[in-house]
């Protein structure tokens, strides 16, 4: 990442990650269709009533793996591969110790939880038996996403894509098991989720170990380094913290679903699926930069760093474009792979339309979130990353309860967008002012 162009690198790096984002999406994707085909509308609705929960959590896993691996990027730029590997030691420690201390408190206020949103009466038990069993299985997220950070922040964006793809068939195996041979329901496809989300963490874990000898660990690695254990929390922390405040934005728009009904609770479940399948190449564009802005820091490459977030903003352009005419010819189809229209699901799946009809226009301002706020947690920061996740959540959380009064279920479609632009707009100021101080730093052009 240190060499070449930006543009070429950032496509390059990104591609395999896009890929691997869409299987990462088959588990939740997978869950719904499954749920919904075979199950029926209330029980696609409990798996939507607890998609904020869920966001949440498998949220902080992916931000607290990619702000561990922030460390690990830069030592890895800067050739120090003594450092880097305790970098990594470390990282698996503070995993275990945030990630049982997470899974516990949620698993035990999982049902006042979905209480307190006003989850619909007819859908709360299966919704609880569906997060809980994901609350407990969260150091299985947890490690996955920091191995697979590991992987990226050393230039390895192919691995993960492929051994994402052999959990996500067997994800897929697993949900029909536990949903038609053994009928467990919600319950039966968060066992596959788990289940899948060990196994490849697990193999991750191997290959690295295999593949990478510098991060082989040796005598003295899992020695408490409470410096590194410092530093990691002070990047990791933030970047996980940060998509929490973001999921707290989804669960208050959670709240003004759940008024509606749960026909609209699935629409709007099956509205914001596509959306994110959608979006994925700009969660594969953040991975990009924060670990190309990783690298060239610890090279102290002030020029690349600039150029490379140049042409992440020409990539996200370009892609949402591409994604505004794409979705003129998937939308639909997408929506009738999760509920069969002919048993009642019509309006669920037209009020699914109007959803992603309305998001759709205001994806350059989402991807520009994804594209500074992962990659000035690249070069370091844990601050920006929170500020402009919680100017996100406040202006969500205005716009769910006020915008519904006037406009209706389109009221809440325009939640996420508002929070979208709020947040765009002061991130590029927060960039250049990080910028400056990097520039003092490294002493460029003085």
């Amino acid at each position: 990442m240190t060499e070449g162009s930006p543009f070429k690198l950032l496509i390059a790096f990104s591609l395999p990650l896009f890929l691997g984002n869409l299987f990462q999406q088959v588990y939740s994707m997978v869950d719904t269709v499954v749920v919904g085909r075979f199950v029926g509308v209330d029980a696609l609705a409990a798996l939507g009533a607890i998609g904020g929960f869920s966001f949440m959590v498998v949220g902080f896993a992916q931000g607290l793996g990619s702000g561990f691996a922030v460390l690990v990027s830069q030592y890895y730029g800067a050739g120090n591969s003594e450092r880097m590997r305790k970098a990594y030691a470390m990282g698996v420690v503070a995993s275990l110790a945030v990630g049982v201390m997470i899974s516990l408190a949620f698993f035990l206020f999982s049902m006042p939880l979905l209480e307190a949103v006003r989850t619909p009466a007819n859908i709360i038990t299966m919704a609880n038996e569906y997060i809980s069993i994901i609350y407990i299985g969260l150091l299985a997220s947890i490690y996955y996403n920091l191995f697979s950070s590991i992987l990226r922040a050393v230039g390895d964006s192919r691995s993960p894509l492929l051994f994402l793809l052999i959990s996500s068939l067997l994800n897929v195996v697993l949900d029909l098991f536990f949903v038609l041979v053994i009928p467990l329901a919600c319950a039966g496809v968060a066992i596959a989720t788990v289940l899948s989300q060990a196994i490849s963490a697990a193999v991750s874990y191997f290959y690295i170990k295999k593949r990478f000898p510098a991060f082989r660990f040796r005598k003295g690695d899992f020695k408490l380094d409470w410096d590194m254990i410092r530093r990691l929390l002070r990047i990791g922390i933030p970047g996980a913290v940060q998509f929490s405040v973001c999921a707290i934005g989804v669960i208050i728009v959670q709240i003004a679903i759940n008024d509606f009904g749960s026909d609209i609770v699935a629409a709007y479940s099956i509205g914001t699926k596509i959306e994110t399948i959608m979006s994925q190449m700009f969660t594969a564009l953040g991975m990009a930069i924060s670990t190309y802005a990783g690298q060239n820091l610890g090279a102290g490459a002030y020029d690349r760093i600039r150029k490379g977030f140049l042409s992440c903003f020409i990539l996200i352009v370009i892609w949402s474009i591409v994604s505004y005419f794409l979705s003129f010819f998937i939308t639909e189809p997408l929506a009738y792979l999760f509920i069969d229209s002919s048993m009642g699901g019509q309006s669920v799946i037209d009020n699914a339309i109007i959803y992603v009809d309305t998001v759709i226009v205001f994806f350059i301002p989402l991807g520009m979130i994804f594209l500074f706020r992962t990659g000035c947690q690249g070069l370091g920061s844990g601050a920006i990353p929170m500020i402009s996740s919680i100017t996100e959540l406040v202006a969500r959380a205005i716009a769910a309860f006020t915008l519904p009064i006037w406009f209706g279920y389109l009221g809440v479609c325009y939640a996420s967008p508002v929070a979208w632009v709020c947040a765009a707009i002061i991130l590029p100021f927060c960039y250049l002012v990080q910028m400056k101080g990097i520039k003092r730093r490294l002493r460029i052009g003085c």
